[in-house]
């Protein structure tokens, strides 16, 4: 799909990738970068913001866009922060070089280019148009081009410019249909699926760059994110080698199947990058178990009647901590290793855990020299931590084959053929991955749609890999993997009666040549040695002539122009130490997604669905099955688990376990327990006139075998039903032990079911929480599902976990029946507390005795010679927040020496209303949009404020968001809020002597009493107001006339008392004595619109509000003919701070306000438009306490008493 790559200068920069029906809109956050940076973050760049919209081309705006690229550019890279600045890569040119099978292609970069947010400095740049002349490979040329449209002036060099040069460089790969970082047999069961969450960061060199915005396409609603995955904009990209070579059909090694088309041969190798960097400045393994150089090659053969073959190979440096030192002489070269034995262990450890998780069995072949010393020590040192290794020897092997000493002789490279030998019986039990056609399917994503491929069918699986090293893991290894190629290929044609011809393996030597040299040009800057053998067969004189040129030209490299190139690798993948991350986010979709999760209950609903869940380790005895299993299958439960709309059966050792049975399934025994569980479920359900029972898969590996049926009225929220298998036995290779799972959706509740018989014996505990984890992390279905990707999942089988306790102490306990003390020495139970298997997993108390090991035919533990040790070998568990387990218990059947074990589930299921909630999604985005305006990444107003988009939102419900000079929360879509603060009591005002600040200590109250006063003419007279308290005792408030302080408007007349807007709000007091202002209080300026915290209530609230008003506590408020100039005559109140009788009052038990007139409640609030500011925030209004404690003093009362934040609209 073509990409057009659209700039858009002004009123603000902008850059749009857009395809045909969608676009992707991003733009710089001017406000977007950090200034908080600390004492040590000085020289280190803020990290940059950026707005991103992705939205439909006719929901937008692209007026003002022009043309940035004049070609269409393949997807983009990712996004990149350098010097303050981001830039976007795209790739500009791109060339195909493999098809792996129809549909999956893979295409090599050629160009890229990087385009600045946030300036245009190098918008005048070609950008590489009219670059680097291509050879004849296709490949740029190496030599350096810059351009500029005046040759005369200096050239200015991009600050991406390194960057352009290593992504062009040719040795990075993509592709927009198949996922190019996992292998074919990782991926076979999704075929040509694309999906960007199952990549592999191990192989995934823009991970750094792309990760802003797989984020950001993580926040998407589901179906706004597969519409961004059509769409192709964001790439991913591997580095190492891809390339297919054509066989064609006369040389073809497959005859049997007729075809005149050709067939294909492709080598992939994935270069990772989790140590990646140049040859002397990356060696040896990392904490984290990663090694230097570690590449996985691929080898596929596929021929067109859709059968594949695929066969896969690692290398990388000795495992240990190693470094080597450049030097223009050899032995300047000298090997040192950095740590002990003891401190390397765990790092050792660490990565051959995780091949053994990915790869199964691993067979080390160890190329170093036994004569040179550096590679002598680390052969010992490698041999030493494989032999303290926790892995045993089954799945940890290692060979010795010294390269230099076996090719010295008069037979030269010839002579490593020698390691066939060595590898052979290994090489066998390892098998390959083969595939073979099934049913046709249409391509989704190819570059012809109307192309058809068929659904491949999976017949063999690979089960170890060999790990190949040398030194440098270049020239020796490169040969040597060559060779393992060729005998899996060949193992594979003898298979099927087939033999390859001189000229298939000449095309395939030549391919891995190739492989070779784009290897090693990336580690160590020239082509491999020893190439021209591997690629004829032979070694020439020109061919020894080039590996001498190739090993000067590696010299002058490794020690003048290796630094740079690291640093340049370094920047690529984020690590600098003053590099630092794009941070993206799109303010509407974000609140989006957020207010859909809030408000799940309006377009979801739940239900309980029953689970029966059941194991059973029938001891290989299928004779067997015809007994009535009703005990099992139907035991006398409540009523509400008699008809479980669920119902999953596990067996093992269904067949014996022979070595003949172990290596194959035999799907007859499992038909026969098929159908003896099916046959009791719907007889019973007849019986009881329910509805039967319908099976809707079982998976089988060896012995064991996993049956999921559904009640039939349940059966139509059944979808999207899977299974697979992952095999432990036998460290991989055979299925004598491993797991069976099947997966579901039940409505919008993924559902996971895994039958499990792990490893046996006493004392191996450790192993089965190997086989736990290899299962758990192995185990794939479709799209790279894992069995954590669910939202249910359980557990059930025979985990084989013993208890640790004598034989004897283990039966008397069991006749006393002290279970607890039993379960305290569970070795399931320790391990699952331990956090070593099952993490996060539940068990149901343990009620029965232990199942294992019984005498056939009775309920007596086994007396024999061996003499098993009972044990609560069969096990059910769960996890699951929907999950509520009622019943755990055993069934009385006896024809096993395992007791059946059975569980029951109550599950909470959740049933989206697609439709519903589509609508309620467009109807908060177009609502969003609406009180946003067009603050999004596509925006076109000038004076847009970003900051008014980030942190929006309130972190609390009970809080309001934060504000900006933009957007203040105590306004809504510009309607004011409305204040609710009212006096104490009839006549008193704010104290204009109490200081504006809250958090000034003051013993100032924060209110006065003042008396009606008459107005004549509209003028106000101060004059000296007297009134008598109950006691009639006189108090006076004298008031100076002064003709420059006459207030010509309530507002005037409101400062003039001194009362700022803040104070107002506030609830701020004086005293009665210092009730007096002065000028310079009366022309006090505006208030700025900032809300300022409430003081802090104290417990002595009722006393303190009487002191603050300076009344006794008999005090009653006099009438209103009791002061001179009696009339009802409103308190004038700010015109810019209106209260009305809708006002929240604080009412004391004592001191009741009187209740506003009906003149006061029709009276007209002032024009806002005419006041001096907007309005602040309400506040719940308490009376403030004279203390000379301040609001940061630790108070726990005072901090229970803060008033609450929440502002209150006015409708």
């Amino acid at each position: 799909m073509a990409l057009q790559l659209l700039l858009r200068d002004h009123p603000q920069r902008a850059i749009a990738l857009a395809t045909d029906s969608h676009a992707l809109i991003l733009r710089h956050s001017s406000s977007g970068a950090a200034t908080d940076l600390g004492p040590h973050d000085s020289q280190k760049p803020s990290p940059q913001r950026c707005m991103v919209e992705f939205s439909r081309l006719d929901a937008i705006d692209l007026t003002g866009y022009r043309t940035l690229h004049s070609s269409a550019v393949h997807g983009t890279l990712g996004l990149i922060n350098i010097n303050t600045d981001v830039y976007l890569c795209v790739i500009s040119g791109a060339i195909r070089v493999a098809t792996v099978r129809p549909g999956e292609t893979i295409q090599r970069i050629l160009s890229v280019e990087f385009y600045c947010l946030n300036r245009d400095d190098f918008d005048h740049e070609l950008h590489g148009e009219g670059g680097p002349y291509l050879t004849e490979n296709g490949v740029p040329d190496s030599h350096d081009y810059n351009y500029s449209y005046d040759s005369k002036e200096p050239t200015f060099e991009h600050p991406c410019h390194e960057l352009k040069k290593i992504l062009g460089s040719g040795t990075f790969y993509y592709s927009v249909n198949f996922d190019l970082t996992n292998r074919l047999q990782n991926r076979s069961l999704e075929g040509s699926a694309f999906d960007i969450d199952s990549l592999d960061d191990n192989f995934l060199w823009n991970s750094y760059m792309i990760d802003p915005l797989i984020k950001f396409r993580s926040r998407l609603a589901v179906q706004e994110r597969k519409l961004l995955d059509e769409s192709r904009i964001l790439t991913s990209t591997t580095r190492g080698f891809a390339l297919t070579i054509t066989v064609p059909a006369s040389s073809s090694p497959i005859q049997a199947i007729r075809s005149n088309k050709p067939s294909t041969l492709t080598l992939i190798s994935r270069l990772s990058c989790r140590r990646a960097g140049t040859r002397f400045n990356s060696r040896g393994i990392d904490d984290d178990g990663n090694v230097a150089n570690f590449v996985e090659t691929e080898t596929v053969y596929w021929y067109p009647s859709n059968l594949c073959f695929s066969y896969s190979q690692i290398r990388g440096s000795v495992p240990i901590f190693w470094e080597q030192a450049p030097g223009l002489l050899p032995g300047q070269q000298k090997i040192q290793i950095t740590r002990s034995i003891e401190a390397t262990q765990p790092a050792f450890d660490k990565h051959f855990e995780h091949l053994e998780l990915n790869y199964g069995t691993v067979h080390i072949l160890n190329l170093l020299s036994e004569s040179k010393p550096g590679e002598v020590e680390l052969t010992a040192r490698y041999k030493q931590h494989v032999s303290r290794s926790p892995l045993n020897q089954v799945i940890l092997q290692q060979s010795q084959f010294d390269f230099h000493s076996e090719t010295k002789g008069p037979g030269g490279y010839e002579a490593a053929s020698a390691v066939r030998r060595l590898l052979h019986d290994r090489a066998e039990g390892f098998a390959y991955f083969m595939c073979d056609d099934a049913e046709p399917r249409k391509i989704l994503h190819g570059s012809d749609n109307s192309m058809v491929a068929r659904e491949p069918t999976t017949i063999l699986q690979q089960e170890g890999v060999f790990r190949t090293n040398c030194l440098d893991c270049l020239d020796r290894t490169n040969l040597v993997q060559t060779i393992i190629s060729q005998m899996a290929l060949e193992s594979f044609f003898a298979h099927r009666n087939e033999q390859a011809s001189a000229d298939f393996w000449m095309r395939h030597s030549s391919i891995w040549a190739d492989s070779g040299d784009a290897l090693s040009k990336i580690y160590a800057g020239t082509g491999a040695l020893k190439s021209s053998f591997t690629r004829h067969g032979k070694m020439s004189l020109a061919g020894a002539i080039a590996d001498a040129r190739k090993s000067a030209a590696r010299m002058y490299i490794n020690n003048f122009a290796d630094k740079g190139r690291q640093n340049v690798i370094d920047m690529l993948l984020g690590r600098l130490i003053n590099q630092s991350p794009v941070h993206l986010y799109d303010p509407i979709n974000d609140y989006v997604n957020t207010e859909l999760k809030r408000r799940m209950g309006e377009y979801s609903t739940t239900e309980n669905v029953q689970i029966w869940v059941g194991t059973f380790n029938v001891n290989g005895r299928g004779g067997n099955m015809k007994e009535n299993l009703s005990a099992w299958l139907c035991p006398n439960l409540s009523s509400l688990q008699q008809n479980p709309e669920i119902v999953a059966v596990g067996f093992q050792e269904i067949v014996e376990l022979s070595p003949q049975q172990i290596m194959s399934t035999d799907p007859d025994e499992r038909q026969a327990w098929e159908n003896a569980v099916r046959t009791t479920l719907n007889d019973n359900a007849q019986k009881k006139l329910t509805e039967e029972y319908i099976l809707v898969r079982t998976g089988q590996l060896v012995g064991a075998v996993l049956m999921i049926f559904v009640r039939s009225s349940a059966l139509k929220n059944i979808k999207n039903v899977e299974g697979s298998v992952k095999k432990t036995g036998l460290s991989g290779i055979a299925g004598n032990k491993g797991a069976v799972a099947i997966r579901l959706d039940y409505a919008n509740t993924r559902m996971c079911f895994v039958t499990a018989h792990l490893a046996a014996g006493f004392a191996n505990y450790e192993e089965r929480n190997r086989d736990y984890r290899t299962i758990s992390h192995g185990l794939r279905f479709q799209r790279n599902r894992s069995i954590e990707d669910h939202d249910t999942i359980i557990w059930l089988g025979d985990f084989n976990y013993r208890i640790g306790l004598s034989d004897d102490k283990v039966r008397r306990l069991i006749n006393m029946g002290d279970l607890e003390t039993l379960y305290q020495n569970d070795q399931l139970n320790l391990q699952m507390v331990a956090g070593h298997a099952f993490p996060f997993y539940s068990e149901a108390r343990i009620t029965f005795e232990p199942t294992y090991k019984y005498k056939n035919g009775t309920d007596d533990y086994d007396t024999s010679e061996k003499s098993r040790i009972p044990a609560w070998c069969d096990r059910v568990l769960r996890k699951g927040d929907n999950l509520r387990q009622i019943n755990y218990t055993t069934a009385p059947l006896r024809f096993s020496d395992h007791r059946p074990v059975f569980a029951t589930f109550q599950c909470t299921i959740s049933n989206v209303n697609e439709p519903l909630r589509d609508s309620l999604s467009r109807e908060i985005y177009k609502q969003r949009k609406l009180n946003m305006g067009i603050t999004t990444a596509n925006a076109r107003d000038d004076g847009v404020d970003d900051e008014d988009l980030i942190g929006y939102e309130s972190i609390a419900p009970e809080l309001p968001p934060a504000s900006s000079d933009r957007r203040k929360w105590w306004l809504d879509n510009g309607l004011p809020a409305q204040s609710r603060v009212q006096p104490p009591i009839r006549n008193s005002t704010l104290n204009s002597q109490r200081s504006s600040n809250p958090f000034t200590p003051s013993n100032e109250p924060d209110w006065v009493i003042i008396p009606k006063s008459s107005m004549h003419q509209g003028l106000l007279s101060r004059e000296t107001n007297l009134w008598a308290d109950k006691s009639g005792e006189k108090r006076s408030f004298f008031r100076q006339n002064d003709a420059r302080e006459t207030p010509s408007s309530n507002t005037e007349y409101s400062n003039s008392r001194g009362l700022t807007s803040q104070q107002s709000e506030r609830g701020i007091t004086a005293s009665p004595a210092s009730s007096v202002p002065s000028s310079s209080k009366a022309l006090r300026g505006k208030a700025p619109p900032i809300p300022q915290k409430p003081a802090v209530l104290t417990g002595q609230h009722e006393q303190n509000m009487k002191s603050s008003i300076g009344l006794r506590q008999d005090w009653i408020p006099p009438a209103s003919s009791e002061f001179h100039g009696a009339r009802e005559t409103p308190l004038p109140f700010s015109s810019t701070r209106p209260l009305t009788d809708s006002m929240k009052t604080l009412q004391s038990p004592q001191l009741l306000p009187r209740r506003s007139s009906q003149r006061e409640k029709s009276k007209k609030q002032p024009d806002l438009a005419q006041s001096d500011g907007p309005p602040l925030p309400p506040r719940r209004f308490t009376v403030q306490a004279r203390s000379s404690r301040s609001l940061l003093d630790e108070d726990d009362n005072g901090a229970r008493a803060i008033p609450s934040l929440q502002p209150v609209r006015r409708c």
